[in-house]
């Protein structure tokens, strides 16, 4: 199952309207800027993402993993 950085997911996740609310620690906090329901904590590892977590990621955003992965 294919993973990715916490990075590229912070790039694309901007690409689509989000940005940075603030940031604690190692987590940061995005909200859509249309949308301000939308929230995501996003964790900032040096490390791939697991792959449940950046299901749940995506989900949160409204977006599917085959749109994710398909930018690359």
């Amino acid at each position: 199952m294919p993973t990715s950085t916490p990075k590229k997911l912070l790039k694309f996740l901007e690409k689509r309207e989000f940005y940075i609310s603030r940031q604690s620690e190692s987590h940061m906090i995005l909200h859509h800027k249309t949308d301000r329901t939308k929230r995501i904590t996003l964790p900032m590892h040096n490390k791939d993402l697991k792959p449940k977590t950046l299901n749940s990621i995506l989900k949160q955003a409204g977006l599917s993993r085959k749109e994710f992965f398909k930018q690359k």
